[in-house]
């Protein structure tokens, strides 16, 4: 039972798209998060911001049609939509650290139930560097992480507590993967949706955090 990698990719990212309103200011990071400007509504006025100077990045280009000067943060091509505007890396750190982003949405390796944030290492392994997520998991005014539920070793990326070396604590709102929609309250991590075909002791049975489960949980057709 269960969806493709690929479909599974594509669906985590257009149930994110649902998050963001008209006139929102969003990041996205590299990986999943990169295909969720494709599904956004065309009539909402939403501008894309890149750590790289861009704000206002639109829809992935079609193949053959890439900009070799005109991409994200990330390295990826992208397009932008009519009003956007380029400026130095200092000035968009400074629009994330001003807290101007609304929702920024992340790739992560571990989340803690408590909404911990480990995206940027593991030991022993060389990276090119933290880039923006440290502030952008600090600052943004809603922080959604898109990932895999389960690591390659198949084993729960959603954990009592992260082993990895934190990005930010206490950081993530929001947690959509290819089984579930999970909300980091106070109270602790709530299920909120659940992808078909699974079920909801299936997302139970492949996480290792404590779930609080409602009387009434949405199913995601």
């Amino acid at each position: 039972m269960g969806v493709g990698v690929e479909d599974s990719r594509y669906r985590i990212a257009r149930r994110a798209a649902q998050e963001i309103q008209d006139g929102m200011l969003v990041n996205l990071g590299i990986g999943i998060p990169t295909l969720v400007a494709n599904y956004v509504p065309p009539e909402l006025q939403v501008f894309f911001h890149a750590e790289n100077g861009i704000l206002g990045t639109g829809p992935s280009p079609a193949k053959g049609s890439e900009d070799p000067a005109l991409c994200n943060a990330g390295g990826f091509p992208v397009t932008i939509v009519p009003g956007a505007s380029y400026f130095d890396s200092a000035t968009a750190f400074g629009i994330i650290r001003r807290g101007y982003v609304d929702i920024t949405i992340l790739g992560a390796l571990e989340v803690s139930q408590h909404g911990d944030l480990a995206n940027w290492i593991v030991p022993g392994k060389r990276v090119p560097g933290m880039g923006g997520a440290m502030e952008l998991a600090q600052k943004s005014r809603k922080v959604i992480v898109l990932m895999n539920h389960s690591n390659k070793q198949g084993e729960s990326k959603i954990l009592k507590q992260c082993s990895l070396p934190l990005t930010a604590p206490r950081c993530v709102d929001m947690i959509i993967t290819e089984l579930a929609v999970m909300e980091v309250t106070d109270e602790g991590l709530v299920l909120r949706e659940v992808m078909a075909p699974y079920t909801g002791e299936d997302v139970i049975r492949q996480t290792e955090a404590e779930l609080i489960v409602p009387s009434v949980v949405s199913t995601i057709q």
